[in-house]
């Protein structure tokens, strides 16, 4: 089910989703808690889908809106610069609030303007959720780069560090890189580089962008240390002493 962009498979997200229509017809405050990237600021505009968001770090602002609207969306409440004004503004406006955040705080504290609290769990909690996302973020970054061809889901691995922010980012990122050529990558290299360099040590200290990459490919395609040397035209103990240098990002291979 995609409401709003809100998509429902498991149980958790479901759960969320029903008690999300209940806080539409019921008008108290409630507060959604989650890591970066849960859905927590979707599933506030679904249930007040035509209330200004304000960041908590604006607080003028923030204060601003709950004196002129009805119901405001408060994202971010961890930013909030004065939460007793804000409780007490609340509570003298009477405006409908849902916020975002709010780890910061403790129970007793959001008990004073908050009636319902809802947690979203991590997408890493939520498997059913990531595959539903990955093909809509697919159906997303297919019209968006103009991609008729289909995606390749071999060897692609969820990256869930930030949850559907970092999942969208991989998704895209993996279709341009099925497209990519030569004088692209240059391009990105160059542009990474340009900002970077200065130091009296700077091809050492950037050889790794090099190395890594093609000691990763050759493990995977070649599958040993005898036959990576060979194709790379190292000595094997030259080889071993490259995959020793760059320890810190698992190069394994096997001997053969």
């Amino acid at each position: 089910m995609d409401v709003t962009n809100f998509l429902t498979a498991s149980n958790a997200s479901i759960e969320a989703f029903k008690t999300a229509n209940l806080l539409k017809g019921l008008g108290v405050n409630a507060v959604i808690f989650g890591e970066r990237g849960t859905g927590k600021l979707t599933l506030a505009r679904y249930i007040l889908p035509h209330a200004p968001i304000i960041d908590a770090s604006h607080f003028d602002e923030l204060l601003d809106a709950l004196e002129s609207h009805s119901d405001v969306i408060i994202h971010r409440l961890d930013n909030v610069a004065n939460l007793k004004r804000l409780i007490e503004t609340i509570q003298k406006t009477r405006t409908r609030v849902i916020a975002t955040g709010g780890g910061r705080y403790s129970q007793d504290q959001l008990d004073e303007i908050f009636t319902i609290r809802l947690a979203l769990p991590p997408l890493s909690e939520r498997s059913e959720d990531v595959a539903v996302l990955v093909d809509a973020f697919v159906k997303e970054a297919s019209l968006t780069l103009g991609k008729s061809e289909p995606f390749d889901l071999n060897g692609f691995v969820p990256d869930l560090s930030e949850n559907a922010i970092s999942l969208r980012r991989q998704v895209y990122l993996h279709y341009l890189f099925d497209s990519i050529s030569e004088n692209d990558l240059m391009e990105i290299m160059e542009h990474y580089l340009e900002e970077k360099l200065g130091s009296n040590n700077d091809y050492r200290a950037f050889l790794h962008l090099y190395e890594v990459p093609l000691i990763r490919a050759g493990i995977k395609r070649f599958k040993s240390q005898l036959q990576l040397s060979e194709r790379l035209g190292l000595n094997r103990n030259t080889l071993r002493k490259k995959i020793s240098d760059h320890s810190g990002y698992e190069l394994e291979i096997k001997e053969h």
